[in-house]
């Protein structure tokens, strides 16, 4: 396990050969070429979504050239995709350690809805509150982890089932989120509030920024942090991690957390971007099917313990060129979804085969 160290020889293969001889030397060489390896079947597996997204790049350049490659839609595809790939990134890491949350799709509803109510006037659909927008940013992160405490230990500590318990958590919150506003849509949001989803550095929205900002980061904790391989290890086989002494229930509530808290970050974003709060934001629209979508093709692994941020950061970008080319040829919306769906089943099936058998199950 990732926790554990051990400084003396590898006796796992056979006797231990004195420094310096032939066989320590071969056998040095053999274990050279197998990590080797590996890290080349990692690679290639991180990889696997490269050519499905230049084969969409150059359908999108064929069929809309100049408008497709301008600054303008690429900036635009960057704003559109950054609160899908933030909280894309939440779901990946509770896939990581083997377990599953829906209810982040109405984190991301629920937690800007409550700011905004609390934030704007009553003529804006508020409460009348009008409290500062900077305490309301605070109130979006406190709602986000609030949540994923709950389920945290409602799953860890109460040994609930996973998948009942963020369903009647995704349901529960969308109720909270139509009911405090009797269906309406708070909107005349302050500046400072939207911010993240509105703005812009020059060409490049701030909200792509701050996604690629979360990717790395999560990348690189991933990949470098004991915590980080310890979530994998997790994943890969929760009893053995405890054994190692790792602590498990401890880091799997954290992971809850930390999902709730990105799912409540994309969900500020996309209300900055549409400048209001929709009663249907997140759950109304069904988002946790593309954040599962985007995860699964980019290689997270639904068992739990596979998966890195570089094939999920893959899967986002997929889905956005996807819907993007279908906007720019206006296809019919009765066909959007069947072509999307098609498109995913194609991406899904190309990346396993580039990728190999491990790679987006």
């Amino acid at each position: 396990m990732s926790e554990t160290a051990y400084d003396g020889p590898d006796v796992s293969s056979g006797p231990v050969e004195a420094p310096g001889s032939r066989a320590a030397v071969e056998a040095a060489l053999q274990r050279q070429g197998r990590s080797r390896s590996a890290a080349a079947i990692s690679l290639i597996r991180e990889a696997a979504l490269l050519p499905v997204l230049i084969v969409l790049i150059i359908v999108g350049t064929v069929l809309k050239g100049g408008t497709f490659l301008s600054v303008t839609n690429i900036s635009g595809i960057g704003q559109q995709i950054s609160a899908l790939g933030v909280i894309t990134v939440g779901e990946s890491l509770i896939l990581l350690i083997g377990g599953l949350d829906l209810s982040l799709e109405s984190i991301y509803g629920l937690a800007p809805m409550v700011a905004a109510w609390l934030l704007v006037p009553a003529a804006s659909f508020g409460n009348g509150a009008q409290l500062n927008p900077y305490l309301g940013i605070g109130i979006v992160f406190a709602v986000g982890a609030a949540v994923g405490i709950v389920n945290g230990l409602l799953i860890v500590k109460g040994r609930l089932n996973g998948f009942i318990v963020t369903l009647g958590m995704t349901i529960l919150l969308a109720g909270i989120q139509d009911g405090i506003v009797k269906g309406e849509s708070p909107f005349n949001l302050p500046g400072a509030f939207g911010y993240l989803g509105s703005a812009y550095i020059g060409k490049i929205p701030v909200s792509l920024i701050v996604t690629a900002i979360v990717f790395v980061v999560v990348g690189l904790f991933l990949r470098y942090h004991r915590i980080g391989r310890s979530i994998y290890a997790i994943g890969g086989n929760r009893e053995a991690a405890r054994a190692a002494g790792i602590k498990v229930n401890r880091i799997r509530i954290g992971v809850y957390v930390a999902g709730g808290t990105l799912a409540a970050l994309a969900g500020l974003m996309e209300a900055g971007r549409v400048s209001s709060v929709t009663g249907s934001q997140g759950y109304g629209e069904g988002i946790i099917f593309s954040v599962f979508a985007a995860a699964v093709i980019g290689g997270v692994s639904l068992q739990g313990g596979r998966g890195n941020m570089v094939g999920a950061a893959s899967g986002v970008i997929l889905l956005g060129l996807i819907q993007n080319i279908l906007d720019l040829i206006n296809a019919p919306n009765y066909w959007i979804d069947a072509i999307n769906g098609a498109v995913i089943l194609f991406a899904l099936i190309l990346a396993r085969i580039i990728g190999g058998e491990a790679t987006a199950e």
